[in-house]
Formats: C-alpha cells, sequence, structure tokens
C-alpha cells in the first residue's frame, strides 16, 4: 500500500509542475574561479503568472537570481529578487541579460558535466535541472537546437 501512495505523490508532484525548462547550460570555468552563470528558458504553462525566486546546487554555496544592465560602456551584475514569467508565457536566461549566479563553487566546472541544480518556484515549488556545461567561449546562439 506505501508504494502505491509513493506512487500517486511522485505523480502528483510532476503532474502540479506547470513549469518546463529547455535548454539549460553554463560554461566551463576556469580554475579558482569562485562563480559561475546559468541560462536557459523558461516556460510557465499555468493560467497564472509564475516567478522563480532561486535555487541550490551542491556545486556552489549559493544559487542567486541576478540581471546584467548596460551602464555606458559597462556591464553591470545585481541580483535581483526572481523572474516572472507571465502566464501561458516564457523567460529566458542568456547571456549578458537575467542569469542565475552560482556563488562559492566548490571546484571548476568541465566542459560536458552536468551540474544539477533546484530551481525554486513560488507556486511549482522545487524543479530540479540538470544544467549542459559548454565550452569556456560558448554563447546561446552556437548551441541552439
Amino acid at each position: 500500500m506505501k508504494y502505491i501512495a509513493l506512487a500517486l505523490m511522485l505523480f502528483a508532484g510532476s503532474a502540479w509542475s506547470q513549469v518546463e525548462i529547455s535548454d539549460p547550460w553554463m560554461r566551463a570555468t576556469a580554475p579558482g574561479q569562485k562563480t559561475a552563470a546559468g541560462y536557459m528558458t523558461i516556460r510557465n504553462k499555468s493560467k497564472q503568472p509564475e516567478r522563480l525566486v532561486g535555487g541550490a546546487s551542491e556545486a556552489a554555496a549559493k544559487v542567486q537570481t541576478h540581471v546584467s544592465m548596460k551602464d555606458g560602456d559597462i556591464i553591470r551584475m545585481r541580483e535581483v529578487e526572481g523572474y516572472d514569467i507571465p502566464a501561458s508565457g516564457s523567460y529566458e536566461l542568456k547571456p549578458n541579460g537575467s542569469h542565475l549566479m552560482l556563488v562559492d563553487l566548490k571546484r571548476p566546472l568541465k566542459e560536458g558535466e552536468r551540474i544539477p541544480v533546484v530551481l525554486k518556484f513560488e507556486k511549482s515549488g522545487e524543479v530540479k535541472v540538470d544544467f549542459e556545461v559548454r565550452p569556456l567561449g560558448s554563447s546561446a546562439q552556437e548551441h541552439h537546437h
């Protein structure tokens, strides 16, 4: 009986998540580098707005939500409280824009690895995502499927 209950809980958990993540990736890091940025597209399949409020990963001490903004010739980065994903819409995290910031990396990220991150959403709760580590000079356009 407990197996049936467990199966129902697992099914209910996945059925409730109205969030779909596509193309999650980050660049490989240099030795000694303490931060890495994560990129992806978040699709909200719900009729209600959703909000990504943070995350966690065993690869880093903290996972924060950041935005990069151009200030004259300088690109400045700052932490924000989250990203609003419109009802039945999507939100893209990309280089020089919104991105996840993995802070205090425990080790360098190597090309070809998959880095597990748990994303935290206001309504959908936790969503586990594996980020593909791409070569150091990668950009989003090079790897779109």
